[in-house]
């Protein structure tokens, strides 16, 4: 007995250490990255974690259900489909065709209402959101600097960094996107408690404006220049800007860092579900309009589906670009695991497939995992049957 008491007071003691360490080294963060994730199994972000984090409501309006094809689910999955939903443990696919539900599934205990984590299909509403900031006159245009609003990016290479090289891709910034490293700036963004600290901790140490590289922190950055110029909270301008006029069916959530900070985690993590994910990738497909009213300007939405750098054809403004595959060009909102929102305009077709894992990529041979092509390529295989 004696022997336990004292190996608990060494535990309890390392423990204490532990933390007074993690503290000192302002890596405190790890603590909740511990109670949050690893402790229940997982090594990176998961689809329900939202449920860990404090929350805010982006409010839907008057809701108006997406009508029903008139093959709605006459198809059927084809076996390749099947086999990848699950074995990477897909909770939702979704064909929508000429504006009407196609084709929808659900799995793993989910429904069509289920909200699971966007995780960076939210940088394609933020870049939107810039838009309408700019559009309703807070901020003057994409060339507009950051430091005009953040004085912190004022000298030197950051003087450069514009509010549309945010949007893009190409801040110049030292931003690590590392998902699996606890130690990585990534996932200290997921964790912190304080995450305006984070991301004006960062430094621009390449020339803005020149080279894509993708970065969490150029989204999150452009969400607080957002909340700045507008002076509202980004899950408010999300509800009155897009959530409201697309006549979502359900209201949904978006992580923020702390109830004492508020600041949402602009680059991921608007908990939601496939139809309503689905609409705007719909206004996308529409230029911008919606039911006729023209809810951001097309000439924005446009550029947002062009490259725009030449040496990097899958990225625009907020947006995936999949060129020429079997003939077909296509855009898409993209998150971590595998959350797709993918739209070939021509065809007038959209398809939603949310889940638990992708495929991994290796982006020396393409930008996009092989998943991406099953999802769409199997959906056009059952579009075929009718």
């Amino acid at each position: 007995m004696k022997m336990l008491k004292t190996s608990l007071k060494w535990i309890l003691a390392l423990l204490v250490l532990t933390v007074a360490v993690l503290y000192i080294t302002d890596t405190d963060y790890l603590l909740k990255a511990v109670r949050t994730i690893y402790l229940k199994g997982h090594s990176t972000a998961y689809l329900d974690d939202y449920k860990q984090f404090d929350n805010q409501i982006v409010e839907n309006g008057t809701a108006q259900p997406w009508p029903n094809h008139v093959n709605y689910n006459s198809a059927t999955e084809t076996e390749a489909l099947q086999n990848i939903n699950k074995e990477l443990g897909t909770i939702a696919y979704v064909i929508i065709k000429n504006d009407s539900i196609w084709f929808e599934n659900y799995y793993d205990g989910y429904d069509e209402n289920s909200k699971s984590n966007s995780f960076s299909m939210a940088k394609s509403y933020v870049s939107g959101l810039m838009q309408k900031a700019i559009e309703q006159g807070h901020i003057k245009s994409l060339d507009q600097p950051v430091a005009d609003f953040f004085p912190e990016f004022s000298e030197g290479k950051a003087a450069k960094m514009t509010v549309g090289d945010l949007s893009s891709m190409n801040s110049g910034t030292n931003w690590d996107e590392a998902y699996y490293s606890p130690l990585s700036i990534t996932t200290r963004a997921y964790f912190d408690d304080d995450l305006e600290k984070v991301i004006l901790g960062l430094k621009v140490v390449d020339e803005p404006g020149q080279t894509y590289k993708y970065a969490s922190g150029d989204t999150q950055l452009l969400a607080m220049v957002i909340e700045k110029a507008t002076g509202k909270e980004l899950y408010e301008y999300l509800s009155e800007s897009f959530w409201k006029p697309l006549e979502s069916e359900n209201a949904t959530l978006w992580q923020v860092d702390s109830k004492a900070h508020d600041l949402v985690k602009a680059y991921c993590c608007i908990a939601s579900n496939a139809k309503d994910f689905a609409r705007y990738g719909k206004l996308f497909k529409d230029h911008g309009k919606w039911n006729g009213k023209q809810i951001l300007d097309s000439a924005f939405v446009t550029k947002s589906v062009t490259p725009r750098f030449p040496k990097s054809p899958e990225y625009g403004y907020g947006w995936w670009l999949i060129q020429d595959h079997k003939g077909k060009d296509f855009f898409m909102m993209r998150g971590h695991l595998g959350q797709y929102v993918i739209v070939q305009p021509d065809d007038n077709v959209i398809i939603v497939r949310l889940g638990h894992q992708s495929l991994k990529v290796d982006e020396s041979v393409d930008a996009f995992t092989e998943d991406i092509y099953t999802y769409i390529d199997e959906g056009y295989e059952m579009m075929a049957q009718y």
